[in-house]
């Protein structure tokens, strides 16, 4: 194996988690189904969010890696078993062969799923209805039953009882999710997506542990060892434990970051990780983040790796938010750069930008202006909002210099761009 540096600079751990991630160098072809794929095999997983200001957050990440693509393709995916869902860093897409690594979860002990555990013990009943219901007539959805009670305060109290079932029932593995309907749920019993499964196929937890660390650190390019608990969500103690038999036997190897310590690089890393140190994986593109990207979804890591502080908005009071509801951070040249709170008003056509906002330590020069134009237009174009609204800049010039620079590249690819009325 190609010898690992001793030491990372911040600028190559920046280049090797941009590569690792699929980020950089970008994409050199037209997006295709199998590049989707692709992408999400590469992170190891996708998270889901469901909230729809410009396009809902698998699609922004998908797009930041593959490029404009046909956002059906995500549920096709799912449709045709090549994905699956399932609750990992958070609820999230992952590629059907990590199953196994999954499944060894469904019996941890952890709050949320006791509480399911807890849930289904006193609707066991019910629960074995709607288990034959599916096995006899299909997949359901939770809109295909009535609520048979008043909507009552609490997360938990206000769902409907035979989703919290069919919850219950997806969080131990009983049934999956076999489709997305306008992106809503659609449940099945696993035997109709992976009809050959038996519970003892399932990884014990050491080897979903070991796999999981394993593929936490080859996703993030280089990792430290308090960001690798994180990527799955993984109880410290045991990442910990995972991650010292991954050295024992040679699948992870260490380093150092400048100013950051000791840190992790998987195997297949190595040789990139050279060239990151070399300066020979500079980053070169301008992209706009999903606040769930995987670069960003960790706090701790943008602000160690990036000197990024971002916090998502959308559940802070209104009169509380600094930047916005769904701010998207801006990744410019392997740094975040600032953020921008858009809304895809699809009816009319119209891609506003509410509120740009760049670092206070940045200083934008022209090629940034041009990068960002182009990167604003192309963005906006995928969304079928071709025209532009910048709305308000930090700093104020900003607007004026960007602004023609957005009405240049979206002439030149059919759209226009125009001031707030």
């Amino acid at each position: 194996m190609t010898e690992m540096p001793s030491t990372l600079s911040i600028d190559a751990a920046r280049a090797l988690l941009l590569h690792a991630q699929g980020i950089e160098p970008g994409p050199s072809r037209l997006a295709t189904r199998q590049s989707v794929l692709a992408s999400i095999r590469r992170m190891g997983q996708l998270q889901i969010d469901t909230i729809s200001v410009v396009n809902r957050s698998p699609y922004l990440v998908l797009f930041s890696r593959s490029g404009p693509f046909e956002t059906v393709w995500l549920e096709e995916l799912l449709a045709r078993g090549k994905i699956f869902e399932a609750w990992s860093h958070e609820a999230s897409f992952l590629p059907i062969e990590d199953y196994p690594t999954a499944a060894a979860r469904f019996a941890e002990s952890k709050p949320w799923r006791n509480r399911y555990r807890a849930f289904l013990e006193t609707h066991r009943e019910r629960a074995d209805e709607l288990i034959e219901l599916i096995r006899t007539n299909g997949p359901v959805r939770s809109a295909d039953f009535e609520r048979e009670q008043p909507k009552s305060t609490g997360w938990w109290s206000e769902r409907k009882h035979e989703k919290l079932v069919l919850e219950s029932l997806f969080a131990g593995g009983t049934v999956m999710i076999v489709a997305r309907e306008n992106f809503q749920r659609v449940y099945g019993l696993r035997e109709m997506v992976l009809p050959a499964w038996e519970d003892h196929h399932a990884d014990t937890l050491d080897d979903a542990d070991d796999a999981m660390v394993a593929k936490s650190i080859e996703a993030l390019g280089v990792a430290t060892n308090r960001w690798i608990a994180d990527y799955y969500r993984m109880p410290v103690a045991r990442a910990t434990a995972a991650l010292k038999r991954q050295l024992e036997r040679g699948t992870v190897v260490e380093t150092q970051i400048e100013e950051l310590g000791r840190a992790f690089v998987h195997a297949s890393n190595v040789a990139l990780a050279r060239k990151a140190n070399r300066g020979r994986l500079t980053p070169q593109r301008t992209v706009l983040l999903s606040p769930f990207d995987p670069v960003v979804w960790h706090r701790l890591r943008a602000s160690e790796l990036f000197g990024f502080d971002y916090l998502i908005e959308c559940y802070t009071p209104a009169e509380k938010r600094v930047y916005g509801y769904f701010t998207l951070p801006i990744l410019h040249r392997g740094q975040l750069v600032g953020r921008l709170d858009p809304k895809a008003h699809r009816a009319n056509g119209i891609f506003e930008v509410r509120n740009l906002h760049l670092e206070p330590w940045f200083e934008p020069d022209s090629r940034f202006i041009d990068e960002l134009a182009e990167t604003l237009a192309g963005f906006a174009m995928w969304h079928g909002t071709p025209e532009v609204r910048i709305t308000r800049t930090t700093p104020a010039d900003i607007q004026e210099s960007l602004q023609p620079h957005v009405q240049r590249c979206s002439n030149e690819g059919g759209a226009h761009v125009s001031s707030p009325v």
